[in-house]
C-alpha cells in the first residue's frame, strides 16, 4: 500500500507540525511521543525542530541525515484536521 506524499509542512508550536498531503488532506503531528527515543532528542530544541526540509518526492520530513519522519509515520499517526 502506498501513502500520500508530503506537499507542505508548517510548524504550529514547539512540538507540532501541520502537514498537507498529496491527496489534499491535512493532519497535525505531535512529536512528543517520539522524544523518549535517542534519535529524536534533538527535536526538543525548538530552533532545531523549526529547521526541516521536505525530502524530494515528499517521502519524508528531514531535520538532518539522522533525524527524519516518513510520510507513512506522519500519515498513520497524524491527527485529521476537521474542516468546518
Amino acid at each position: 500500500m502506498s501513502y500520500p506524499r508530503i506537499c507542505s509542512a508548517t510548524v504550529i508550536d514547539d512540538f507540532t507540525l501541520q502537514v498537507e498531503f498529496s491527496n489534499q488532506e491535512t493532519k497535525t503531528y505531535d512529536i512528543r511521543r517520539l522524544l523518549d527515543k535517542p534519535m529524536f532528542l534533538p527535536l526538543k530544541n525548538p530552533a532545531f525542530f523549526r529547521n526541516f526540509r521536505i525530502e524530494d518526492g515528499g517521502y519524508a520530513i528531514a531535520w538532518s541525515p539522522e533525524v527524519d519522519l516518513s510520510e507513512y509515520e506522519l500519515w498513520r499517526h497524524g491527527q485529521d484536521i476537521k474542516r468546518g
